[in-house]
């Protein structure tokens, strides 16, 4: 099956939380995705390929544009969602951590937009999107997080290189930079605690990264952007 009009996001993590949702987002707003994580499942959905793998490895990364390009014929649109957080001091990170997070955060992002971005020039231009932590810019003691903001810094500053790298060539990249969001990944008993990281003293929705993601999709002379959508935590405390 192959379209020639309709346009096509390719979304990581997207089994669940705000991955999941921005599936049904992008579908709202007329594109076919492809859809990977490393447990999802078929959907029954002509306009929903799933690719089950771990982002962390390049040939995940290989199936999953391949999938795009074989059933729908183009890519439009990377959404570098995945990632993982692990809340630690310094000294007891473990080599095992440090592997885990900078392979699905890092690397996920790194081989996954290498390979898409051919298919972007191809369609003339494109959007890379990806998904950070607002805890890159206002560290908080509360919450010691090297290894995201290593990782996920890493992100938002490959995201302003990106776009002025391919300024020119049709491709914008941005990045959204969410406070903590209530997912499946934060259970019910640490809410009160995460809501009160926030200067509005409650934690984000799914819909609020969703919400920002696509304006974002949908902005032609925004580029180079780490958009925060974190309750203020980037402002101060």
């Amino acid at each position: 099956m192959s379209t020639q009009n309709q346009k096509v996001a390719i979304v990581t993590g997207a089994s669940q939380g705000i991955g999941a949702a921005l599936v049904e987002g992008y579908r709202k707003l007329g594109y076919a995705v492809v859809a990977t994580s490393r447990t999802i499942a078929p959907v029954d959905d002509a306009g929903v390929v799933t690719v089950q793998g771990d982002i962390a490895d390049p040939a995940t990364a290989e199936r999953v544009v391949a999938a795009a390009v074989e059933r729908f014929g183009r890519i439009d649109a990377v959404v570098n969602n995945a990632g993982v957080f692990v809340a630690k001091p310094f000294t007891d990170y473990t080599a095992e951590d440090y592997a885990a997070v900078t392979g699905i955060n890092v690397a996920g992002f790194f081989h996954l937009t290498q390979q898409a971005v051919p298919h972007l020039l191809a369609q003339g231009g494109g959007h890379i999107v990806s998904v950070t932590t607002s805890l890159v810019d206002a560290a908080d003691s509360r919450v010691p997080s090297v290894l995201a903001s290593l990782t996920k810094g890493g992100l938002q500053s490959a995201t302003k290189s990106l776009a002025i790298e391919y300024a020119t060539r049709g491709i914008r990249v941005n990045a959204v930079s969410p406070g903590t969001i209530k997912t499946p990944m934060h259970p019910a008993e640490t809410h009160d605690f995460l809501a009160a990281l926030h200067p509005v003293g409650r934690m984000g929705e799914v819909g609020d990264i969703v919400d920002a993601v696509l304006f974002l999709e949908t902005a032609p002379f925004v580029t180079g952007e780490i958009l925060h959508v974190d309750g203020g935590m980037s402002a101060g405390h």
